[in-house]
């Protein structure tokens, strides 16, 4: 099955249905044309060459490095464009740094990664060894959505390169000022037989190739299509899509820094962020407190929504949507509370005040879809199990986040939830950990890239048996008898 039908959704959504009806790109054709032409070069230079040097590997990373170093403003005035406001620091924080850090925290480890893996020998004996060589799976694809359009498509890229394969990258629609660029950057750095980014391909096309791996981000909808896809060249999929990521704030933890973090993580890019809090559980008792606090914080980090520092909503539809799960919380009951005061929606601007909602209920969209933008629910609660159960009720989220100084809560929720990541005491910020594996579970996705498991995760773990110059195992060959039973004891007995 083709997802031509469904390209738009494939290529702009970030984790969330609400960017289904994403304007496809203009220039389909000639990316089409051209990604044929590239992934066949990409294919037989895997054949050809099918495990890179550690050299070649950690040139690859300093050449990419190098790009993203030397081109810092090129590239936050691109992402800048494309979003109509996003401030060059807050790109530079939240996507040029973590691959700039993550080229280097590879090449320092890539060494140790590549080394061949001893293992037990089993059913043989007197020299026989076993050995697990991480090999390149050949030509990866990745599939970008617009809300962190760099890092979630050099990340994975990352991963990819520091395991020794070839990379080919789709940007989303509406990301091709950035992508027109990376194309420029990554072709005058880069052979396209090992790194491509390539703009105006219909999503159609690209996710039909017989990739070695695929990678992609968006909703889980759009993602069952691009594995029915993915399923008919018999290709491994890496997904990250999002979901409703909960938060806690328990009874011990100070309000105003409970407040003051998770909001930081909430209302950076405006909300527009896979893994940010969806909405918060306060003790009852402290839901004024947390209001106090929410505006106090946002109002000084936001003077209004027209700062340089508030990013816009990436478009008309999107705005649209935003301001329609609004209305609809509020005609249903729930009660908004604009954080700036006074300080209006902005169509022209498309940008809408950071708001607390409060007195939410099932029946409301705010609580049945990913938002995806400057509006977090407030849910009251009395006791730690009621949260736990309603959390476990729902789908399984990509992150999970707990503010607590209590070591035994902080067990009970760890140990009786599950999600793809979490983070204690902050939020968002796992992903920039470049030691540890980022990925989903369940509805919010499968598989990893970061830290090692990003390697084995680009890599096939291949067993290979290297028998003695006599092979032990041949005295239990046919015909069977007193040699085999007397062989066939002692292994269990010495249990080989």
């Amino acid at each position: 099955m083709s997802v031509v039908a469904d390209e738009k959704p494939v290529a702009d959504e970030v984790g969330s249905s609400a960017n289904a009806n994403a304007a496809a790109s203009p220039a389909a054709e000639p990316g089409t044309s051209r990604i044929r032409q590239v992934f066949e070069k990409q294919r037989n230079a895997s054949r050809v060459a099918p495990y890179p040097t550690l050299q070649e590997r950690r040139d690859n990373l300093g050449k990419l490095e190098r790009t993203l170093l030397n081109n810092q403003q090129r590239i936050a005035d691109a992402i800048n464009q494309d979003f109509g406001n996003r401030s060059s620091q807050e790109t530079r924080m939240l996507e040029i740094f973590g691959l700039i850090s993550g080229c280097q925290y590879s090449n320092k480890r890539l060494k140790k990664w590549m080394k061949p893996q001893k293992r037990h020998v089993g059913l043989a004996w007197f020299g026989a060894k076993n050995t697990v060589l991480p090999q390149p799976k050949g030509v990866i694809g990745i599939v970008t959505p617009w809300n962190y359009p760099l890092f979630l498509a050099f990340s994975p890229a990352i991963s990819a390169l520091a395991a020794g394969n070839r990379c080919i990258i789709k940007m989303a629609a509406k990301s091709q000022n950035l992508a027109r660029l990376m194309d420029e950057l990554i072709s005058a750095s880069f052979d396209e037989t090992t790194l491509a980014v390539i703009p105006g391909v219909s999503a159609g096309e690209f996710t039909s190739q017989p990739w070695d791996h695929l990678v992609f981000t968006g909703s889980p909808a759009t993602a069952k299509i691009v594995m029915t896809t993915a399923a008919q060249t018999l290709t491994p999929v890496t997904l990250e899509l999002g979901g409703k990521s909960p938060t806690i704030v328990a009874e011990d933890y100070d309000i105003d820094t409970a407040a003051e973090r998770l909001l930081f993580g909430k209302f950076l890019n405006a909300g527009q962020t896979c893994v940010a809090p969806d909405y918060v559980f306060v003790p009852r008792e402290k839901i004024d407190a947390f209001i106090e606090a929410a505006t106090k914080i946002v109002s000084k980090r936001y003077p209004s929504a027209s700062s340089p520092d508030f990013t816009s909503i990436i478009d008309a539809s999107a705005f649209e949507r935003l301001t329609q799960t609004l209305a609809d919380a509020e005609q249903k009951g729930a009660r908004p509370v604009n954080l700036l005061g006074e300080d209006p929606v902005d169509e022209a601007a498309r940008k809408i005040p950071p708001h607390l909602v409060l007195d939410t209920n099932s029946d409301m969209i705010i609580m049945q879809d990913e938002i995806f933008g400057p509006l977090l629910p407030i849910k009251p609660y009395d006791s730690i199990d009621e949260v736990i159960l309603y959390i476990n009720s729902h789908e399984r989220p990509l992150a999970l986040y707990l503010f607590t100084n209590d070591k035994e809560l902080e067990r009970k929720v760890t140990y009786n939830t599950l999600s793809g990541g979490m983070c204690i005491n902050d939020a968002v910020f796992h992903v920039a950990q470049h030691d540890m594996p980022f990925g989903g579970i369940g509805n919010s996705g499968m598989g990893h890239y970061h830290a090692r498991e990003g390697f084995i995760e680009f890599s096939k773990m291949r067993p290979i048996f290297k028998q003695a110059r006599r092979s032990s195992i041949l005295a239990m060959a046919p015909p069977y008898g007193k040699t085999f039973e007397m062989m066939y004891k002692s292994m269990i007995r010495f249990k080989l």
